[in-house]
């Protein structure tokens, strides 16, 4: 993976599950799986969905062909593409062309209306890399999970971000205190 520095990795021994050793594919996957999947069966209270009052309306503006092109300018050429191989470097191609652009923001305009993700943009993939100067990699946690998702859907979801940011920020949503991943 031309994204993942090489790693000289000590020699282990198989990654360990319920005290035991994973010798077959079905024994590790099980293990990574539940590993990082641990609040997968948590129950949660959705009572408190109860307090919340009813969304304030907003207008729904169309999405600008301006918004999309300063975001994916921004993108890396690097990244790898999730499921559907699509990279960002070829999106920035395809987008070259206005009719291509303009139908990605009709989708766009589509699910953030219906307020619906296609099922196709829920596909990922996960790659398991191992965690840098690690005593031992007999354990998941030595490990860490990448998750590539469709490079349409994180387009999509960085306009609709921008979009949602300004209008916490503007009706003061947000604490003054909280900075983390806001602009400015």
């Amino acid at each position: 993976m031309n994204w993942v520095n090489k790693q000289k990795l000590p020699a282990v021994e198989a990654i360990k599950h319920n005290s035991c050793h994973c010798l077959e594919i079905e024994d590790l996957w099980q293990a990574l799986h539940s590993f990082f999947n641990m609040a997968q069966d948590c129950q949660i209270d959705i009572s408190i969905l109860n307090e919340i009052s009813d969304k304030f309306p907003m207008s729904c503006v169309p999405f600008s062909q301006a918004e999309f092109t300063s975001f994916i300018i921004k993108c890396n050429n690097l990244l790898s593409p999730g499921p559907n191989k699509l990279t960002w470097r070829h999106l920035k191609f395809i987008i070259k062309d206005n009719m291509c652009l303009k139908k990605i923001i009709n989708i766009a305009d589509a699910c953030f209306e219906l307020g619906h993700l296609p099922l196709h943009f829920k596909v990922s993939t996960s790659i398991i890399i191992s965690k840098p100067n690690k005593e031992l990699y007999d354990s998941p946690k030595a490990f860490r999970p990448i998750v590539l998702l469709n490079t349409i859907r994180k387009l999509i979801e960085k306009v609709i971000g921008e979009r949602l940011q300004f209008q916490l920020i503007s009706n003061n949503f947000i604490h003054l205190s909280q900075l983390g991943g806001l602009k400015q």
